[in-house]
C-alpha cells in the first residue's frame, strides 16, 4: 500500500492529467444532447451517396417550420371576428321610441287607432333595423360572426350597418310603408338609435387558438419498406423533407432502452480519441506545455467552455448556433501560446461539436475556415485595431460561407434567412469579448499575454525605475539589449514583445551589488581587485539567482523569469576563471559556470546572443565593418560550441539571420560610414 502511494506521489503530475482527461471526456458527453445520431449525412441538391434507402420504420412526413408558419399566418389572416349582439340595447331603444311617440302623438290630431298603428309601425321599423344589429363603425374584416342567443351566425358584409346606414334604412322602410306621419316617426327612431354589436376579443382569440391547435404538423405517412431515395439520385426538396422527417424520428427513438448505453459508449470513445490526439500533440510538439499542469488545465477548460456554450445553444436555440463565438478559442490560445496550438485545439473542438450540431458538414467547414482566418489575421492583440480588423474578417467569412452554402443547397437566392447575417454580426461582437476574457484568464491561471507584456515593457514601472536608480549602467545596457533582441526576433518571426520584456528584466539581479559590474562603475576603483577570483565569480554568477528572487517578489510572470534563468545558460565566467587558473592550475571549471538552464526557445536564445554581443561590444576600440563582423561571429560561434542552443527550437538559418541583424545594429550604434577614396 505504501509503495503504491509513493508511486502515485512520484507521478502525481501524470495522475492529474489522467484525472483531467477522464473528467473532461465525461463532462463533454454529459453536455451532449440526449439523442442518437442519424447514420446518413445528406444535403439538399447533392447526390445520395449511399445504397438505396428503404424506410426502416413507419413514420410521418413532418411539415417544415416555414409551412407551419404559413398555415398559422393564413389562419390569422382569414380569421373570423366575433361580435356580441346586445339585446338589451334593442329593448331600450324600443322603450325610448315608444315613450317619445306616446308623448308626441297625445298632442296630435290622430285618433287612438291611428296612434296605435303608428306605434306598431315604429316598433316594427326598430325590429327591422336591429335584425342583424348595428356596429359603431363598419369593420374591416369580411368574415364576421354575430353571437346572438348563444349562437354564432355569419353576417354578410352587405348587411353591415352602422348608425348612418341604419338611419338611411329607416327612411327607406318608412317611405315604402307610405303612412301619414311616418316622417315624424323616422325622426324619433333615428334620434334613439344606438349600436348594439360589440367586438368580442376573447371569443375571437379563442377561436383562432382552437384553429391553430388543430394544425397538423405532419402531411402524409411513409410505410415501412417503401423506397425513399435511390443511390445517385439528387436529394430534391421533397426528398429532403422526407429524409429530415426520418432522421428526426430515428434519432428520437434511438436514445431509448438498451440503445442508450451503446450510443453513450460511442460518444465516449469518439470524444476520448479526439482528446488523446490533443495529449499526443502536446507531448510530441509542446512538451513544455504538456509538463505544465496549469497550462494543460487551461486548454481543457477552454474546450469545455466552448462545448458547453454550443451544446446549450443546440438544445434551446438551435437556429442561433452561430451566435456562439467559437473563434475566441484560437484567439485566446494563440495569445497565450502559439498559432499552431491554437488552430489544432480549435479544429479538435469543432470535430467534437460536429457530433451534435445540425448540418455538421456545413458547421465544421465554416468554423474551421473561420479559425484559420483567426490564426492568420489576429496578431499583436494589445493593439486594439488589430482585434477589430480580425473580427471583421471573421464575420465576413461566416457571411460569405453561408451565402455559398445557400446557393449550393437552393440553387438560387430565394429564401435567404437574412436574420442569420445578424447572427454572424452578433458572433463578431461577442468575439471582441476575447480581450477582457484574456485578462480574466491571466488572473485565474497566472498566464502572460501580449497585453501584460506591453504593461511590463513600460520603463516607468516600479521595478525598472528601481533598476535605473540603483544600477543606471545596467538599465542602459538592458535597453540596448532589448532593442537588439527585438529587431532580431522580428527578423525570424519570433515573439518580439516577449523577448523585449525579457531583455528589460534579464539583469535586475545586478541591483544587489551594482558596483561589481563594470557598466555601473563610475570611477577607476574596481571592487573585484580586492577579492579572490572565485569570490568575484560567485558575485557575478549570483546576479541570476538574485534576479529570480527579485522577480518573484515583484510577481513577475514565470515566462519572463525564464529569460533571467537562461540568458547566460551554462557558460563560464571566463575572465575570473583564467585568473583563478593562474593561481591554481587544477581549478574546477564547474565552479565558474552559471547554473543554467540553457535557452529552450528561440526567444531565450536570441536574448543570450544579444546580451553577450552588446556587453562585449563595449570593449571594441575603433570598430570597423570587418571588426564587428568578426566580433559577432566569434561570440555566437563560442556559444554554439558550448552547446547553448541545443534545447532551443532555433535553426542555423535563423541564427545566421540573428547575427546579420546584430551586425547591422552595432554598425548603426557606432555610426560607421563607408570610407570613400580620396
Amino acid at each position: 500500500m505504501g509503495k503504491t502511494l509513493d508511486n502515485v506521489y512520484k507521478h502525481q503530475s501524470l495522475v492529474y492529467k489522467y484525472f483531467l482527461y477522464v473528467v473532461t471526456v465525461a463532462l463533454i458527453v454529459f453536455f451532449f444532447p440526449k439523442e442518437g445520431k442519424f447514420k446518413y449525412d445528406f444535403q439538399k441538391g447533392k447526390p445520395w451517396q449511399y445504397e438505396n434507402l428503404y424506410a426502416p420504420i413507419d413514420f410521418s412526413i413532418k411539415k417544415t417550420p416555414e409551412e407551419i408558419e404559413e398555415e398559422q399566418t393564413s389562419i390569422r389572416t382569414n380569421k373570423t371576428d366575433y361580435y356580441t349582439f346586445d339585446a338589451s340595447v334593442v329593448v331600450n331603444v324600443r322603450k325610448v321610441v315608444g315613450e317619445a311617440l306616446n308623448t308626441s302623438l297625445q298632442t296630435s290630431a290622430y285618433n287612438p287607432q291611428q296612434r296605435s298603428e303608428l306605434l306598431n309601425l315604429a316598433q316594427t321599423v326598430v325590429d327591422v333595423v336591429y335584425t342583424d344589429g348595428i356596429f359603431q363603425e363598419i369593420p374591416d374584416s369580411k368574415a364576421i360572426a354575430v353571437v346572438k342567443n348563444n349562437e354564432a351566425q355569419p353576417l354578410s358584409p352587405s348587411n353591415f350597418l352602422n348608425l348612418e346606414k341604419a338611419k338611411v334604412k329607416i327612411s327607406e322602410t318608412l317611405s315604402q310603408a307610405n303612412v301619414l306621419g311616418s316622417s315624424a316617426i323616422g325622426t324619433v327612431i333615428q334620434n334613439s338609435l344606438a349600436p348594439n354589436l360589440f367586438y368580442n376579443e376573447t371569443l375571437t382569440e379563442s377561436a383562432i387558438n382552437d384553429q391553430l391547435s388543430k394544425i397538423s404538423y405532419t402531411r402524409g405517412e411513409v410505410a415501412q419498406g417503401k423506397l425513399i431515395i435511390a443511390k445517385g439520385n439528387i436529394v430534391e426538396a421533397e426528398d429532403f423533407k422526407i429524409l429530415t422527417s426520418l432522421r428526426d424520428e430515428y434519432e428520437s427513438e434511438l436514445w431509448m432502452g438498451s440503445n442508450y448505453y451503446f450510443i453513450l459508449l460511442g460518444y465516449l470513445i469518439l470524444v476520448a480519441l479526439v482528446l488523446i490526439m490533443l495529449f499526443l500533440f502536446l507531448k510530441r510538439y509542446r512538451d513544455e506545455i504538456f509538463l505544465n499542469n496549469n497550462k494543460v488545465t487551461f486548454i481543457f477548460f477552454n474546450i469545455l467552455l466552448m462545448v458547453l456554450a454550443t451544446t446549450l445553444m443546440v438544445k434551446h436555440y438551435e437556429s442561433y448556433i452561430y451566435v456562439v463565438p467559437l473563434c475566441i478559442l484560437p484567439l485566446v490560445l494563440k495569445n497565450f501560446f502559439d498559432a499552431r496550438l491554437g488552430l489544432f485545439v480549435h479544429v479538435l473542438t469543432v470535430l467534437i461539436l460536429g457530433f451534435v450540431v445540425p448540418n455538421s458538414f456545413e458547421y465544421i467547414f465554416l468554423q474551421i475556415i473561420a479559425g484559420i482566418v483567426t490564426i492568420l489575421t489576429a496578431s499583436e492583440l494589445y493593439k486594439r485595431a488589430n482585434l477589430f480588423i480580425s473580427v471583421g474578417q471573421i464575420t465576413l467569412i461566416y457571411i460569405i460561407g453561408y451565402f455559398a452554402f445557400h446557393a449550393i443547397h437552393e440553387g438560387n437566392l430565394d429564401n435567404i434567412e437574412w436574420e442569420l447575417f445578424g447572427v454572424f454580426v452578433v458572433n463578431g461582437l461577442l468575439t471582441l469579448f476575447a480581450q477582457p476574457l484574456i485578462y480574466m484568464f491571466e488572473k485565474i491561471f497566472g498566464l502572460v499575454s501580449d497585453v501584460s507584456l506591453l504593461e511590463l515593457s513600460d520603463t516607468n514601472s516600479k521595478l525598472l525605475k528601481e533598476l535605473s536608480d540603483k544600477a543606471p549602467g545596467t538599465f542602459h545596457h538592458s535597453l540596448q539589449v532589448a532593442n537588439l533582441a527585438e529587431a532580431a526576433a522580428n527578423e525570424i518571426g519570433a515573439n518580439a514583445m516577449l523577448v523585449r520584456v525579457g531583455a528589460l528584466y534579464h539583469d535586475i539581479g545586478k541591483m544587489e551589488n551594482p558596483t561589481y559590474f563594470t557598466e555601473n562603475q563610475i570611477t577607476n576603483v574596481n571592487p573585484h581587485d580586492d577579492l579572490p577570483p572565485k569570490e568575484s565569480a560567485k558575485i557575478i554568477i549570483d546576479h541570476v539567482i538574485n534576479g529570480i528572487e527579485i522577480a518573484r517578489k515583484n510577481k513577475i510572470p514565470d515566462r519572463i523569469i525564464d529569460f533571467l534563468r537562461t540568458h547566460h545558460g551554462t557558460t563560464t565566467v571566463y575572465y575570473f576563471f583564467k585568473k583563478q587558473q593562474e593561481l591554481d592550475p587544477e581549478v574546477d571549471v564547474d565552479s565558474f559556470k552559471y547554473p543554467g538552464p540553457i535557452p529552450f526557445s528561440r526567444e531565450t536564445a536570441i536574448l543570450m546572443m544579444s546580451d553577450a554581443v552588446e556587453a562585449a561590444s563595449k570593449s571594441l576600440k575603433n570598430p570597423t565593418f570587418a571588426i564587428i563582423d568578426e566580433f559577432v561571429e566569434k561570440i555566437v560561434k563560442g556559444q554554439m560550441q558550448a552547446n547553448q542552443f541545443l534545447n532551443a527550437n532555433i535553426t542555423l538559418k535563423e541564427i545566421e539571420m540573428v547575427k546579420k541583424v546584430l551586425k547591422l545594429k552595432l554598425t548603426n550604434i557606432y555610426h560607421l560610414r563607408v570610407e570613400y577614396p580620396e
